[in-house]
């Protein structure tokens, strides 16, 4: 339930059980309710603990809390009928209950819901062209003629494809998650943990997901047979410049064949490796039991040995290929790199000495074949967890904040909740241990200094009304979504809470994806209240849309950044044009009452390169192309400007609704006149035409006129494959 359900004084919930009432079922419950309140005291404790207990919708890239359909406001649980305002549930007419006026919540425990973790809450609206806003025509021919050579100009990287930082395991049809967490670990001690995100691909996955696209390496480690089907999807990959690293597995392709010695099967034998430098490098390793043997003597040139077992027979156990004009290569091997001692079967003590002595050795070829596959093996240490300091932009605020922490925190100056605990002490004099579940918040802000975030910065950009003017700072912290977890509940609205880290240590993204957060990136976590009888509150989904515009006009709103092609994409990513993300935005929202009270992660590439582009690169490289002397931004005057046009944007948007917003928002999108496939790769084509008025996107497949769709929870990429719910 991913923490959707909390309860006052920390209980746990025990059970629930989802309740589905039809219409005539809910007239006659309204109709005995009352005498059943007076008379039965279980009802009246019953009531108490529904209305002790915040109901949480986790809102993740394009998650609705509002529903739009007619059906299933005729459908809501128990559950909802009791946590809703009791003054306003008596008010509700039956023809108010079933017509369109009002967008009841959904809970954790409507069927519906049970969905969110693939996306979005299924919800389909029709819509005739004319009410679709104009595209602008800036983001058409500019984006079309863009292709992926053109990062390379001026911008120093690795990532020259422009594919995510994405590497896959294979492991056949079996969950085989032990084997995943083994490749894992091995692969997080040779790559830079800063620049990649690890991911198991399923079997269900290889053919229907878009990954493809989305993934510099693939690792395929099953010894089961391969498909057809599932063979030519990873030469599809080759094809396009995808890399495959094989540990002891029956993929092979070109010039060479798996050719079966029983008698090397689980045997630990000394490989001669040929290193880059033309060197060689000797080590003990478990075989596979099997060898390669090349079949095609007169086109080896795209068959390269790169190690023999130091027996007789001189038997080939790790090959390089090439394949296709992209630059498709993989390195196959039959010996087990990936292995580590303790999750082998040894059977001799000199087998697990050897093995043991070659350990350092078996990393350096590692290492050597993930770099010369175009990977990053320079190892960053995971930071030290940072006190975090209590700033604020305005003393007034910070004044009224530490009085009201003074009521709020235990004798000791502790706050707790289910995520943290917050120690607020007044210096940094104070040691005490910082873990993922208790760290200390500094209250004097006289010894603050920080070489990465700049107080003066922050104020001198942060224009706002009441957003951010209490900042919890931190150079590192697990994620800045949990600081604030214990805090926005209570705390009056005029108190604008913000997090800011330097850098995180497990930084989340849509879907459980994990977000890399390297030093250089916006990272922050940002409180808003917002009414549930309000144009926003009836449509919480736009607030990732409000966020991610907020974040590209925090650039292109500043005098000569206007034409820096920074970028929306549905529904949650800010882009470098239409080819690479360099920023994402997470919402959860919780619904106390009636209020939604709304916690906002966004984090943005501003001075890192890796792991795929950043702000700054796309500064620099206008500079050269325009002969400008545009200045470098820095996180704190970014994050800033961010959270100033948010609250600008939603201003509007409760002033006007969705159309007040549309028109910038499509400025500055990616998707223009672009086609997507809808049900699965290989469906019908629909044109990209807009969102409805409750941030859904909207296409037009040909015949059917413009429907609203969400996406299907891929975790690859969410406009590669979209799916029409069911009416």
């Amino acid at each position: 339930m991913e923490d959707r359900l909390q309860m006052d004084n920390g209980m746990v919930p025990h059970k629930i059980v989802s309740v589905h009432l039809e219409e005539s079922t809910l007239k006659e419950l309204a109709q005995v309710a009352p005498s059943v309140k007076d008379q039965s005291v279980n009802s009246r404790q019953m009531d108490e603990v529904t209305s002790a207990a915040t109901f949480e919708t986790t809102v993740k890239s394009g998650l609705g809390a509002a529903e739009s359909t007619g059906q299933g406001e005729k459908e809501k649980s128990k559950l909802e009928e009791e946590s809703e305002h009791e003054d306003e549930s008596n008010s509700l007419s039956d023809e108010e209950i079933g017509s369109g006026d009002h967008h009841h919540l959904h809970l954790s425990s409507c069927h519906e819901c049970l969905q969110l973790e693939n996306s979005t809450i299924e919800s389909v609206r029709f819509a005739s062209a004319e009410n679709i806003p104009e595209l602008s025509d800036d983001s058409n021919s500019k984006l079309e003629e863009k292709n992926d050579d053109c990062l390379a100009g001026g911008i120093k990287r690795v990532n020259l494809a422009g594919k995510p930082p994405n590497v896959l395991i294979y492991l056949g049809s079996e969950p085989a998650k032990v084997e995943f967490e083994q490749i894992k670990s091995i692969l997080q001690e040779c790559i830079d943990a800063e620049s990649y995100t690890i991911y198991q691909l399923h079997e269900e996955q290889v053919l229907k997901d878009p990954w493809i696209d989305n993934s510099l390496l693939l690792i395929i480690a099953t010894e089961g047979p391969i498909s057809e089907k599932n063979h030519k999807q990873f030469m599809k990959f080759l094809s396009k410049g995808g890399k495959i690293l094989g540990f002891s597995s029956s993929f092979t392709f070109g010039g060479i064949q798996i050719k079966r010695k029983n008698k090397l099967k689980k045997t630990v034998h000394e490989l001669v490796v040929s290193k880059m430098d033309s060197t060689e490098i000797k080590l003990n390793l478990l075989v596979s039991g099997c060898v390669f043997e090349e079949v095609m003597k007169e086109d080896n040139s795209k068959v390269k040995t790169l190690s023999r077992l130091n027996n007789t027979d001189k038997d080939i156990v790790i090959v390089h290929l090439t394949y296709g004009d992209s630059g498709g290569a993989a390195i196959l091997s039959q010996a087990h790199l990936e292995l580590d001692i303790s999750s082998m079967d040894v059977q001799t003590e000199e087998d697990f000495n050897l093995l043991k002595i070659s350990n350092t050795k078996r990393y350096e070829v590692l290492k050597e074949i993930l770099i010369s596959l175009g990977l990053i093996c320079d190892l960053s240490k995971i930071p030290m967890l940072t006190p975090i300091y209590l700033l604020s932009s305005d003393e007034e605020i910070h004044l009224a904040f530490l009085k009201w922490l003074e009521e709020h925190v235990d004798a000791e100056g502790l706050r707790t909740s289910s995520k943290l605990s917050l120690k607020f002490v007044s210096s940094s004099e104070s040691k005490m241990e910082i873990t993922p579940s208790l760290m200390p918040v500094i209250t004097e802000t006289g010894s603050f200094s920080s070489e990465h975030f700049s107080l003066k910065t922050y104020q001198q950009n942060l224009q706002t009304k009441k957003l951010g003017k209490i900042l919890l700072f931190t150079e590192v912290t697990t994620t800045t979504m949990n600081l604030l977890d214990g805090l926005v509940f209570e705390l009056p609205e005029e108190m604008g809470l913000i997090a800011v880290a330097v850098r995180q240590t497990q930084g989340k993204g849509r879907g459980g994806n994990v977000w890399l957060s390297p030093m250089g990136c916006a990272l922050s976590t940002l409180h808003l209240a917002i009414p549930l009888h309000s144009n926003l509150g009836q449509r919480i989904p736009f607030i990732q849309h409000l966020v991610s515009l907020a974040v590209v006009e925090s650039v292109r709103s500043l005098p000569g950044y206007e034409d820096i092609d920074l970028r929306v994409k549905w529904p949650n990513d800010i882009y470098y044009s239409d080819l690479m993300k360099l920023g994402g935005v997470l919402v959860n929202s919780t619904l106390i009452e009636t209020t939604f009270h709304i916690l906002i992660g966004f984090g943005f590439n501003v001075n890192n390169s890796n792991p795929t582009i950043c702000i700054n690169d796309l500064i620099t490289k206008f500079n050269k192309e325009e002969g400008t002397k545009l200045k470098p931004l820095t996180a704190d005057c970014l994050i800033a400007r961010t959270v100033t046009m948010l609250e600008r944007l939603i201003d509007i948007f409760q002033e006007k609704g969705p159309n007040g917003v549309l028109p910038r928002y499509y400025k500055y999108w990616v998707h223009s006149g672009k086609q997507v496939r809808l049900y699965h790769e290989e469906g019908p084509m629909a044109w990209i035409v807009g969102i409805d008025d409750y941030g859904f996107l909207q296409v037009h497949e040909e015949g059917k006129g413009v429907e609203s769709v969400h996406p299907d929870g891929n975790s690859f990429d969410m406009l590669r494959n979209l799916v029409v719910p069911k009416h």
